[in-house]
């Protein structure tokens, strides 16, 4: 792979790492700032609030996935992707300010509400437009290699704000991280925010989107209107992120604190195990992307959906009772190794659905609504199974969600070899039919 293709993903996916890291932040760091902003009381219960909030930052997602997404397939992916790190700068800015419960009472939590809002409108149109740039701007033989970055860059995200975690746990008092030092993550993420504004806006547009002779003179494009004639597809992009979403958030932003809270790991231990699964998990996103160039992607999902319906409720169970480092992160990594069959080739997938003119709107609404329904409320799900005495329930949620998506996987077509830069479908074109790949080999960007 040349150094321009390089140069591509690397500006498509550095600002989905600020973004991610940003965003999970908030969920690693809930553990220390949830009492900052509620009475004190119970732990578990102030927890399920701060999570809560977290969920409403989910519900978002639809409604920046459609905003922003039309700003997508109407202005140009630069645009979405420049607009979408202005915004996850300025809800950073809001969480590092946000005044507690005992200085303004409710009042914090209403700050915090409205950042992560703000979090979620940007959240929502960033996956698409990252997505969609990703897979754009990329040779047609290399699409589920390149856009594996997509959770390269999220990984690496979280990895960041897990190990600011660690190193502020090893170098602070508890009392210190729960006071005050909890606020250091969302400086460093506005301040990475600003960073990633500027490559953005210097980056260039898609070559597929830039030859596009429909992208200034077809009023319906990127409406809701225009989604509706594809709303099969839109369907099936729920239907298939399902099962992925539930998975992805249980064995990352929920495994902290599930070792802490259920399997009685000290936090900097659980802390650990989170940051050592995550890492071997980002390294291995391109290897199984680039299995997927060769296979197709229908196998790596399947493989993904059949060890999350089947081996979840073992894996859950055994971490529980892990006990040690070494236990924990076994399952850890033997469970992310199955997920991921999903996470390395979701992006594209997805942007292999849809025509330009739909392409980001296509991906962003019907993926923030999964994500809304089945993600965003994982964690919060988790702990009311815990609080209600029957945590092994939520074990056997996931693992339903998972044989939701095996069915959608079995039966939905391969698309590793459609076109990019056809238009408009025919209507006997099936929603995922092969086709012989004509974009550029280059996969190269122009500027307009």
């Amino acid at each position: 792979m040349g150094r321009e293709q390089w140069k591509k993903i690397w500006v498509g996916s550095a600002g989905n790492m600020v973004e991610w890291f940003d965003w999970f932040v908030y969920a690693s760091f809930a553990v220390y700032f949830a009492d900052s902003f509620f009475p004190k009381g119970n732990d578990t219960a102030n927890l399920m609030n701060t999570m809560g909030i977290f969920a409403v930052g989910f519900f978002m997602r639809p409604v920046g996935g459609w905003v922003l997404g039309r700003v997508g397939d109407r202005k140009g992916r630069k645009a979405a992707l420049t607009l979408t790190v202005t915004l996850m700068s300025a809800s950073a800015i809001l969480i590092a300010v946000a005044p507690t419960y005992a200085v303004a009472g409710y009042g914090g939590v209403a700050v915090l509400l409205i950042a992560r809002m703000l979090q979620g409108l940007s959240v929502g149109g960033e996956y698409a437009a990252s997505a969609t740039y990703l897979t754009e701007a990329s040779a047609p033989g290399r699409r589920g290699f390149a856009s594996s970055f997509q959770y390269v860059s999220m990984t690496a995200g979280q990895l960041l704000g897990l190990g600011l975690q660690i190193l502020l746990q090893r170098t602070m008092s508890e009392e210190a991280l729960h006071s005050w030092a909890w606020r250091i993550p969302f400086i460093i993420g506005a301040l990475g925010a600003a960073i990633v504004f500027y490559l953005r806006r210097n980056m260039l547009e898609t070559e597929v989107y830039a030859q596009d002779d429909s992208a200034h003179s077809d009023p319906e494009r990127g409406t809701l209107k225009a989604l509706w004639a594809h709303r099969r597809e839109a369907f099936l992009v729920i239907a298939l992120t399902m099962g992925g979403t539930v998975a992805y958030y249980t064995y990352t932003t929920y495994l902290t604190k599930y070792l802490s809270n259920s399997a009685g790991m000290d936090k900097p231990t659980a802390s650990l195990v989170s940051f050592c699964a995550l890492f071997v998990f980002m390294c291995i996103q391109p290897l199984a992307g680039k299995l997927s160039d060769r296979i197709g992607r229908r196998p790596l999902l399947i493989t993904f959906a059949v060890g999350s319906t089947f081996l979840t409720v073992p894996i859950m169970t055994l971490l529980r009772h892990a006990g040690s480092f070494w236990p924990a992160l076994g399952l850890a990594l033997l469970a992310l190794l199955v997920v991921t069959g999903y996470t390395s080739i979701n992006a594209c997938v997805k942007a292999e659905l849809f025509p330009t003119g739909i392409r980001a709107l296509g991906v962003a609404l019907p993926y923030a609504i999964a994500n809304a329904l089945f993600g965003g409320t994982a964690e919060y799900v988790a702990l009311w199974f815990k609080k209600g005495g029957i945590e092994s329930g939520y074990y056997w949620y996931v693992a339903g969600c998972a044989a939701v998506s095996l069915i959608v996987y079995v039966t939905m077509r391969e698309t590793k070899t459609i076109d990019l830069n056809r238009v408009k479908p025919t209507k006997q074109e099936p929603i995922s039919s092969p086709q012989p790949a004509q974009s550029s080999p280059s996969g190269g960007t122009s500027q307009r």
